[in-house]
């Protein structure tokens, strides 16, 4: 397997549009039913599986109506909190806690001892 980042971008469009037309034929889903799925002309899809996509919308409707949405996923989760930025965040929250007292407590009267 190529590291994705040693391939130029046309090269990573060409391999997507592939592989979207390989799950295609797996899936036994002609061209013209999935442009009618997707709410997209025949063309559009044409162009995608020759990985000429020519919006991020198209290539949205294209994995969702493959099924392959969740290879997005990592995308839209929210990031997960390392310890130390959760401290900070539950740290920092405006709750200040007390380190010490701010004055003296005053009697007013003198206890005695009951013995």
């Amino acid at each position: 397997m190529d590291d994705i980042y040693n391939l130029s971008d046309r090269m990573i469009q060409h391999r997507i549009g592939l592989r979207l037309k390989q799950t295609r034929l797996k899936q036994n889903i002609t061209q013209l039913s999935l442009a009618e799925e997707a709410d997209m002309s025949l063309s559009s899809v044409k162009k995608v599986e020759k990985g000429e996509v020519g919006s991020f919308d198209t290539l949205l409707r294209v994995l969702r109506m493959l099924g392959l949405l969740d290879v997005l996923q990592p995308l839209v989760d929210e990031p997960q909190l390392s310890p130390s930025e959760y401290y900070e965040m539950v740290h920092s929250s405006g709750a200040r806690t007390r380190k010490r007292a701010v004055g003296r407590f005053h009697k007013t009267e003198k206890e005695e001892p009951s013995w």
